[in-house]
């Protein structure tokens, strides 16, 4: 081995190993300990030789939230695992349900990804504003976008969806767009017949009733008390497909 790899192995290590501290304190203590002087003191460093790894604390903030949605995309992926294709509506569900018992199980990870002031560790600026923004979106859509592409009328009596607002055209086709690539590129052809702004609008609708709900529950914030916030999901879950023609 050579001493230019050795190095770069050794960084490798050290980059792991303050990722794996910083989760830690996150984890166990919040957003707020994640300090480059605790990570520092938890890897056996001195704070200013951070620096030599990550450019700022959001810097390293950054990298744990990539990390974080890759084990969250890893989870997602293996709810989907034993369902083939054409059971789609069992997909839906799964991604579903396995994006609230996650978020349940890390709340201060679910904080840091989904709750962060944009300042702190939102994307930069310059992104591509039609990029699917995170883990959970973009396997929530894959799955979503081809249910809807296998069903020729989204609602379940035969008709079409009204249209949206014309104010929310301009977005939607955007948005219609990313969609239609992100399907794709998992070998189902669409088009913007098969995935109509109609279609899109309810997608939307339907990705924010299911943070809205998730943050809710992991946050204690429902505007009254909820006796079985499980039952509330599964009934918001059914309310979001069943106009889809989809049935559990």
């Amino acid at each position: 081995m050579t001493q230019a790899t050795r190095r770069e192995r050794l960084r490798a290590e050290t980059e792991r190993d303050i990722r794996r501290q910083a989760r830690a304190l996150l984890v166990n203590h919040g957003r707020e300990a994640v300090t480059l002087r605790a990570i520092a003191r938890e890897v056996g460093i001195t704070a200013p030789a951070l620096y030599r790894y990550y450019d700022s604390r959001e810097d390293l903030l950054r990298q744990l939230c990539d990390d974080i949605c890759h084990d969250l995309e890893a989870e997602l992926n293996a709810a989907l695992a034993p369902l083939v294709e054409g059971e789609e509506p069992e997909q839906v569900y799964a991604v579903c349900r396995g994006f609230r018992q996650w978020a349940l199980a890390h709340p201060q990870e679910f904080a840091l990804v989904f709750a962060s002031p944009d300042n702190v560790v939102g994307v930069p600026e310059t992104i591509d504003r039609l990029r699917v923004g995170d883990q959970f979106g973009k396997v929530f859509l894959e799955v979503a976008g081809r249910l809807i592409a296998k069903h020729k009328h989204p609602h379940a009596d035969g008709t079409e969806p009204p249209e949206p607002p014309a104010v929310l055209h301009d977005d939607l086709r955007a948005f219609q767009q990313v969609l239609i690539t992100t399907v794709t590129a998992r070998g189902i052809e669409v088009d913007e017949e098969s995935l109509p702004l109609s279609a899109i609008f309810h997608l939307l609708q339907a990705w924010v009733r299911l943070y809205g709900h998730v943050a809710l529950e992991v946050f204690g914030r429902f505007p009254f008390a909820v006796s079985d916030p499980e039952s509330v999901f599964n009934v918001m879950l059914e309310s979001i497909l069943i106009p889809m023609g989809v049935e559990e």
